[in-house]
């Protein structure tokens, strides 16, 4: 028998399954990579009998791999928050998906494990720009502020390393900052003692300021609009920089759209108490994500105009 872990590199890919492991150990085959690298069933081709783990990828995005990894017998348990689609009814498939617009996958994995982790699921809540929720499960676990600031910048960080085109934009893959995380039962012990962490801190910081210095344009009364160089810097620092400027606009729809050939990759954030992204990303190919945070994978310069539009005059959440 075989076990396979997928799972997305980015904060709360990260999180969730370093929660599943802290409580159920096992050596696996790691399956991850950038953030925006989420057909990553395609990756394995399990035998019968071979135990998957799905973590914070979109089940539609992967829905024919799934299937195939299903007909093949192999166990599936997947947990996610993205857009899914129609869930495939398989007695091999155990499914742990919430759509709410104030829920990560490692939330979803605090509440299977009932909360005995959750200051990892906290740190992850922080990496995906949820913080009144991050919050809130904080207050529960009794945290004073120097503990919620070290938590919120260990999400933001982590989440930060997963942003590039490709594993090259990164400081470190994905698998290997797992593989560092697995020594610490408690997030703050990481914070305190990683060198990984330190890393990314200062890169952090040198992408960011960067970054505030471009130029940020009105659409129309509802949006604002960034466009950034085709640079490692640009991809690295996107979804950061997106989640500082949805905070800072808190009234606005944010738009990063990082130079790409001939096109952009796209970031978007919603307004403070509003929604819609995911609807907006999928009226374009590769366009996919969540009610307040989605992107497209490569738009087109000709397609400019219609985002534009949409931006101006959003689909209702």
């Amino acid at each position: 028998m075989g076990f396979y872990d997928i799972f997305n590199g980015d904060a709360d890919g990260l999180c969730a399954l370093h929660q599943l492991r802290l409580a159920e150990p096992r050596e696996s085959v790691l399956v991850t990579g950038v953030k925006r690298d989420v057909a990553l069933l395609a990756r394995v081709a399990p035998a019968a009998g071979d135990e998957l783990t799905v973590l914070d990828i979109s089940l539609d995005a992967n829905r024919e791999a799934l299937q195939r990894v299903l007909h093949a017998g192999a166990r599936v348990r997947y947990f996610d928050h993205h857009f899914a689609g129609e869930v495939p009814r398989h007695p091999l498939l155990e499914a742990h998906l919430d759509f709410s617009a104030s829920t990560c996958t490692s939330l979803i994995v605090d509440g299977f494990l009932g909360g005995r982790h959750k200051a990892w699921a906290v740190a992850a809540a922080f990496g995906d720009n949820l913080g009144a929720r991050a919050g809130e499960e904080a207050a529960a676990l009794g945290l004073g502020a120097a503990e919620v600031a070290a938590l919120r910048e260990l999400g933001e960080c982590l989440n930060y390393n997963a942003y590039g085109r490709d594993l090259a934009d990164l400081h470190f893959h994905p698998a290997d900052l797992y593989r560092s995380m697995r020594a610490f039962e408690d997030p703050l012990d990481f914070h305190a003692r990683s060198a990984e962490l330190g890393v990314l801190r200062h890169a952090v910081a040198d992408d960011m300021r960067r970054a505030l210095a471009l130029v940020a344009e009105n659409v129309g009364n509802r949006a604002l609009l960034v466009r950034m160089p085709d640079e490692a810097w640009s991809r690295r620092v996107a979804g950061t920089f997106a989640n500082a400027l949805a905070r800072r606009h808190a009234d606005r729809i944010v738009a990063l759209l990082v130079h790409a050939g001939d096109g952009y990759q796209v970031s978007l954030r919603a307004p403070e108490g509003g929604g819609g992204m995911h609807l907006i990303a999928r009226s374009f190919e590769g366009g996919n994500g969540r009610e307040r945070a989605a992107g497209i994978q490569f738009l087109p310069r000709a397609d400019v105009p219609k985002l534009l539009a949409l931006l101006a005059t959003p689909p209702p959440a």
